[in-house]
């Protein structure tokens, strides 16, 4: 790869060694040859990647930087910025992909030469996968100058790769690194909300193949949802920031099979969907909304004679109701529209009108709950709105499907971000929506209490039309009934009696003791111990050990929250003996990993503490780290949150016996809290089951 002037911070080069923060600042102080500043400021100084990564190799602190990171680097460091890089790399990739033999031939010359070739190229390529009519504009020339050396490393790395995987890859970057600039729907939602677009079973194709077809996403972002559709004949998406609308267009290009294949030119385009439209007239098979909550600016004044407004004119601060009928104007009679909506818009008084008549002419076909943490804002259940466009002979439907997946009995896993069973709670919506949504159907819907139930409209059309589902689902026997209560009770008994036999004897007065300690830093670089911090995981990850499941001394309860084909780095497995350890909050914590948690993967905000057995017992380590003094002076303290240093915590020098002596006690101690903590749960159910069961009736008093 050639060299060029890509700069890169102290963060950048943390990532590219697998070091923290910490240790780069380190070897500013300690290492007088260590590159100096290029740019930045003083607080936040920039430096250059060449020069690093020549430094780290002659320190053998890296082997060899991982191309990818290399080439993420350069993209960060694009004179013009990591989004104009990133919508030149695409256009490449475009160009690598589709025509391989002409990119061979335009990168066999200079840089500058190749600066002036590209943009040719690259207009053909974009307009055969684009249209005429596109959002991504061809780079120039001078554009595309300082970007000749990124390119050729793109080109590299999807020879490695592949095109698609290297431009989620790094998409995927420019997302994580600016998350509160993007509104993202995360991967298991948008299957989800596609899968509930299908056409109903008799209307699918044979052998239980999908039928192709035509969709729009009128708030495209960043093409989640459109990325989700399976065979589609036709992609139509639209999305107000220009930039994003062309790394959109550029990334559902990649996506779709080359070669002039069915539903391989998707058509883009920029603007303000609700004032321009960019489709008038579309008529499509499904359309797929995350539309922007609470705008107050959608334009309520200007477009009071819109003829979309077929179900009434929506307040000025119910702009979803605006994105809703938006949907349903864009659908061919039949059609569906499956659309991400905030809670308030199922019961607020000034949308009652148009609830109502959604209802009454049978376009509103389906609401789901689903749990906190599905999708941003991540503190809020949001729904999901089915709708279905009424045919002009169809009678309107008479029923209305609720589900409600907030329970964590519905969800099959606590609800919360990064926590949720996605495959377990598309199985339970679906599985409602299948059995509901069937031509013709004359037998009744199963109703599942708490969970899902069809409601006669006419119920619902009162004073409030509200639809929140937990208003109209019946609610779940008390604990699973009587039944369930004395089982309950049963193993609080047993859990009772375990914490008696296991409740520590009686202190021991003893001398302070004063023993040699050394740091975890130093058990690390001694080789007695390997220090790792979690980054999260790439899709192939099963299970995720949570900071929340450290904290609560639960099972590894995290989903794998990556994009599918992000090429992103291997999962840190965990190990039996594993002490884990959380980065934030500066609680005296540490969990060994035992066999059942053993397999899943380390999650974000906690450290791995890998103990050489040879030299180190686990349980041992991890009743030191646990000790408040300990923890304390580790501990470095932010205006808003206490971060952990496990490099700087204490443990004893001691012989591996005595270590194993104290273990033992610890892990005692372990299992004493265990059981209080399961005794704690138990207690909580069987008074809230007893309360429940008293007020429904289903248990008796005395």
């Amino acid at each position: 790869m050639p060299e060029n002037s890509t700069e890169v911070t102290a963060a950048g080069i943390a990532r590219l060694a697998g070091v923290g923060r910490a240790a780069v600042s380190n070897w500013r102080r300690r290492h007088a040859d260590f590159p100096k500043p290029v740019g930045g400021t003083e607080a936040s100084p920039s430096f250059a990647l060449a020069e690093v990564e020549e430094w780290l190799r002659d320190q053998g602190k890296l082997a060899e930087i991982p191309l990818r990171e290399r080439v993420w680097q350069q993209l960060a460091g694009h004179p013009a910025g990591a989004v104009t890089g990133l919508l030149h790399a695409g256009c490449a990739l475009l160009l690598v992909r589709d025509r391989p033999t002409a990119w061979l031939e335009i990168t066999a010359v200079s840089d500058a030469r190749m600066a002036g070739v590209l943009p040719d190229a690259v207009d053909h390529v974009l307009a055969d996968r684009l249209g005429a009519v596109r959002a991504v504009p061809t780079p120039t020339e001078a554009a595309l100058l300082p970007s000749v050396p990124l390119l050729r490393a793109v080109a590299e790395l999807a020879a490695e790769t592949g095109a698609r995987q290297a431009f989620d890859f790094l998409f995927g970057r420019q997302l994580d690194a600016n998350p509160r600039q993007y509104t993202l729907t995360p991967p298991g939602l948008a299957e989800l909300m596609a899968d509930l677009a299908e056409p109903p079973r008799d209307a699918a194709g044979t052998n239980g193949r999908r039928v192709s077809r035509t969709v729009l996403d009128p708030a495209a972002g960043t093409g989640a949802l459109l990325r989700a559709v399976g065979r589609p004949t036709g992609l139509y998406a639209q999305e107000a920031d220009p930039d994003l609308a062309a790394l959109t267009a550029l990334r559902l290009a990649l996506h779709a099979p080359g070669g002039g294949a069915e539903g391989s030119t998707p058509a883009v385009r920029t603007g303000d969907t609700l004032r321009t439209d960019a489709f008038p007239g579309l008529t499509v098979d499904a359309v797929l909304c995350h539309p922007p909550f609470n705008e107050r600016n959608w334009g309520h004044d200007e477009l009071a004679y819109d003829p979309r407004w077929e179900y009434g004119f929506p307040a000025r601060t119910e702009s979803e109701l605006a994105w809703v009928q938006h949907a349903l104007a864009h659908l061919r009679e039949g059609g569906t529209a499956v659309v991400l909506m905030p809670p308030a818009a199922a019961s607020r008084r000034s949308g009652r009108r148009i609830r109502a008549d959604l209802l009454r002419r049978g376009a509103l076909r389906a609401v789901v709950a689903l749990p906190a943490g599905a999708a941003p804002p991540y503190g809020i259940p949001l729904h999901i709105w089915v709708l279905r466009k009424p045919g002009a002979e169809q009678p309107p439907a008479p029923e209305l499907l609720v589900v409600d997946t907030a329970e964590p009995e519905s969800a099959g896993s606590p609800s919360g971000r990064d926590r949720l069973d996605w495959p377990a709670l598309r199985g339970a919506v679906l599985d409602a929506w299948a059995a509901f949504d069937v031509p013709g159907r004359r037998e009744p819907v199963e109703e599942r209490p708490g969970t899902s139930r069809a409601v006669p409209v006419i119920e619902l059309l009162d004073d409030d039309v509200d639809l929140a589902p937990a208003r109209h689902l019946p609610p779940q026997a008390a604990g699973g009934g009587a039944a369930e209560l004395v089982r309950v009770r049963k193993r609080l008994d047993d859990t009772l009696k375990l914490t008696t036999r296991l409740t520590p004897p009686p202190a021991v007065p003893g001398d302070p003791a004063r023993r040699p300690f050394t740091t975890v830093g130093e058990l690390a670089r001694a080789g007695a111990l390997h220090l790792r911090t979690g980054t999260g995981a790439p899709s192939g990850a099963t299970r995720v050990l949570t900071e929340h499941d450290v904290l609560g001394g639960t099972a590894p309860s995290g989903t794998a929250s990556a994009p599918p084909a992000s090429p992103e780095t291997e999962p840190l497995l965990l190990e039996q003996g594993d002490v884990v350890v959380p980065v934030l909050g500066g609680g005296s914590v540490a969990r060994v990993v035992d066999e059942a948690t053993a397999g899943a993967a380390l999650g974000r905000n906690l450290q791995l503490l890998r103990p050489d057995p040879a030299a180190l017992d686990p349980w041992f380590l991890a009743g030191f780290l646990r000790a408040t003094a300990n923890s304390r002076q580790a501990s470095s303290y932010a205006s808003t949150a206490t971060r952990l240093d496990a490099r700087r915590l204490q443990v004893p020098r001691l012989p591996l016996a005595e270590q194993r002596a104290y273990g033992e006690q610890f892990k005692a101690l372990a299992d004493f809290e265990d059981a209080l903590r399961t005794a704690g749960r138990l207690g909580g159910q069987l008074v809230q089951g007893m309360y429940d069961g008293l007020t429904e009736g289903t248990v008796a008093p005395g």
